[in-house]
């Protein structure tokens, strides 16, 4: 049986929301090991000028315990 351990990440991007969830995944993984999996609770972003230039996320990210 493993035990897991869920984080809230907040990420952004300005490419688009997928990104940002690529950014939370390899910022996470730099510090935390076994990450298992994401899971994005919200979306949002900033507009300029009608387009969208920021777009983040709030996500929680699972890992194993060691």
């Amino acid at each position: 049986m493993s035990m897991l351990k869920v984080i809230e990440v907040l990420a952004e991007s300005n490419k688009s929301w997928e990104d940002a969830a690529h950014e939370a995944v390899a910022t996470a993984s730099k510090t935390l090991r076994h990450i298992r999996s994401i899971n994005i609770e919200n979306f949002s972003a900033s507009v300029v000028d009608g387009k969208i230039a920021l777009s983040r996320i709030n996500a929680k990210i699972a890992f194993v315990l060691e």
